[in-house]
């Protein structure tokens, strides 16, 4: 097989492709460890063991729909759609002749600190962090030379977002880097060309997303991509599998990568490397393939709201529970929060990381680097389980009555070298515990003795 790769080389260097066929060559030696751009070959990569030991990441919705912050990051799809309350606010608020496009001159982000924004990130206990490189309105948060004129280098704060963010990560944290992605755009004419010919045209991908895309992994070498706005078109369209064959054969990524599951119609929950189906995927079992619960923490919006209400944020206890439960059934959480068009994160955002950081800092043992149980929830009370070699863990997202932890699932046979100890994690001695009709008790010390709060990791060693 010719690589692929040369295909898309002549995407980037011309902006163009002269052609989408793939040549075979059927006297070329095969490398064996090429991945060939078909699904059954794509779907044999291992999964990098980095984002199956993270369990946990930070996703930003930013862009130029953080300017009117009213209603979602669609706000320009509903303004043109004639959604009646996008329409009215922007009829209260905006002159007579004012667009959409007017908007990225104010999205300013002069109070924007990446640094700053990479610590918070770390003090959070996140191990990767995901930015919108471009979102469905096509404005880029890099210097792209395929969105000349729709770039945060060109219109707004005059500076590569995208860069900096990436730069402060690398410099100041061991967290890993990604970005999300947007496949199509809503009014981009050579987008919805494809579309009005039922996508037998390829100009918008050939001549824009591919040589965009391979822009983004070769200057930024981002280890997450993170794709979306597949849904309208079938993967060959999007040429995909063409894609994610250069990325894992020949990218400055091409070990450590990973990426989602949107990559065109029918895809999602089929293919990638975690699978993410929907948003706020939250199954409650236990999943066959690596998949992540992208969510958030304002229940109404991925990017950023200005008329929000305490009630519109989930509680430390809910984003904490999400954490729990995911883990135990093999998935990650990716958060998002909605940074400001100054490029300042609401105080209440930080609070709930920060929230989740000081949590992690104490019971992260039982999360980061585990893997699911025999048993992800145990048959008494909300209580999830997680396991290392020698080690189980079993994290009660409610503090047990009488100070008393009953858990169902452990067998009695796991404590039949009399070496076990369990402990609390964030509490210093051991606890007594009992094994009776077929349950094990626990003894928790009392309840103002422990300084943890929200949910509770006892650890059982010596378990099988």
């Amino acid at each position: 097989m010719i690589y692929i790769s040369l295909l898309l080389s002549l995407c980037f260097t011309f902006k163009t492709c002269i052609s989408t066929t793939v040549i075979v060559c059927h006297d070329c030696e095969r490398n064996v460890n090429e991945f060939q751009p078909t699904w059954e070959s794509l779907d044999s990569r291992k999964l990098p063991q980095w984002y199956d030991d993270a369990k946990f990441g930070i996703f930003l919705h930013w862009g130029v729909y953080s300017v009117p912050g009213f209603g979602s990051e669609w706000f320009w799809n509903r303004l043109a759609n004639n959604a009646p309350a996008y329409v009215q606010y922007f009829k209260s608020n905006y002159p007579p002749n004012f667009t959409y496009q007017d908007f990225a001159r104010d999205f300013t982000a002069e109070f924007y600190e990446p640094g700053e924004w990479a610590e918070l990130f770390k003090q959070s206990g996140a191990r990767y962090v995901v930015l919108t490189s471009k979102h469905h309105e096509g404005y880029t948060l890099w210097p792209s030379e395929f969105s000349f004129s729709w770039n945060s280098k060109d219109v707004g704060p005059h500076k590569d977002l995208l860069g900096d963010l990436a730069n402060a990560i690398r410099s100041k944290t061991n967290l890993k880097f990604g970005v999300y992605h947007s496949l199509y755009e809503w009014f981009n004419p050579m987008y919805q060309a494809d579309r009005a010919a039922s996508f037998s045209k390829n100009n918008f991908i050939t001549r824009k997303i591919l040589p965009e895309m391979i822009e983004l992994v070769e200057k930024y070498k981002p280890e997450v991509i993170w794709s979306d706005g597949d849904w309208e078109a079938p993967d060959t369209y999007w040429q995909s599998t063409q894609f994610l064959a250069w990325l894992y054969n020949e990218s400055p990524v091409k070990d450590t990568v990973v990426v989602n599951d949107r990559w065109g119609k029918n895809c999602s929950c089929r293919h990638g490397d975690f699978y993410n189906c929907k948003d706020h995927y939250d199954p409650g079992t236990l999943q066959k393939h690596k998949w992540e619960s992208a969510t958030t923490v304002y229940k109404e919006s991925w990017g950023h709201v200005k008329n929000t209400k305490l009630q519109d944020y989930r509680t430390p206890w809910e984003l904490i529970s999400l954490i729990v439960r995911t883990v135990s059934c093999g998935g990650n959480v990716l958060l998002n929060v909605g940074p400001t068009k100054e490029g300042t994160i609401d105080p209440i955002f930080q609070e709930r990381l920060l929230q989740i950081g000081e949590w992690l800092s104490v019971n992260g043992e039982a999360i980061y680097e585990t893997r699911p149980w025999t048993h992800q929830n145990d048959s008494i009370g909300d209580t999830w389980y997680t396991h290392k070699p020698g080690v189980i863990y079993a994290t009660t997202l409610k503090w047990p009555d009488n100070n008393v932890l009953k858990l169902g699932h452990v067998n009695k046979s796991l404590f039949e070298t009399g070496q076990v100890v369990i402990t609390l994690l964030g509490y210093p001695r051991k606890l007594k515990w009992v094994f009776e009709n077929h349950t094990l008790s626990i003894n928790f010390p009392e309840r103002n003795l422990v300084s943890n709060d929200w949910a509770w990791s006892v650890k059982i060693t010596n378990g099988k």
